[in-house]
């Protein structure tokens, strides 16, 4: 296949996955230096099912370990610790960002790098998976607008 139909194929599967009532939009993984051994996954996940849903767990091709994360305070420090799962409501979504909700990716296997990408399946309460392909991101001077209109 021609290397740049490949590339739009990949870039279009990359953008919406659906799977029954849950469709995933804007995945990525966000780029980390060469020594740091973690990064994360964000995403949005929509519902247009009747019931809420959980995200519940999932894995990666990148690292050793998968778990659902958070930010909060604690003692007037910004701390991140695992969550079992993360709801998305009803016709709603739930919205996966820095310093919110997140996938984190622990353990990495390789350096990651903007242009690469990150298979992740996501695994909800009622049974269904999704899978993705997370394109790799740097973030650096991005995060303020990133956070703008992601909200």
């Amino acid at each position: 296949m021609n290397p740049i139909k490949l590339f739009v194929s990949v870039a279009a599967a990359a953008v919406l996955v659906l799977a029954g009532d849950i469709k995933v939009e804007n995945q990525f993984v966000k780029e980390v230096a060469p020594n740091m051994k973690n990064s994360a996954a964000f995403m949005t996940i929509k519902n247009s099912g009747n019931k809420s849903v959980s995200l519940v767990s999932a894995t990666n091709d990148a690292s050793t370990i998968t778990e659902l994360h958070t930010h909060g305070k604690k003692d007037g420090m910004m701390v991140m610790y695992k969550v079992e799962k993360i709801e998305v409501p009803a016709h709603g979504e739930a919205l996966l960002k820095p310093m919110g909700l997140h996938v984190m990716l622990i353990g990495l296997n390789k350096q990651i790098k903007e242009g690469d990408s990150v298979n992740l399946e996501l695994k909800f309460d009622n049974g269904e998976s999704v899978k993705v392909a997370a394109p790799v991101k740097k973030l650096a001077g991005q995060m303020k607008p990133y956070l703008d209109t992601h909200k």
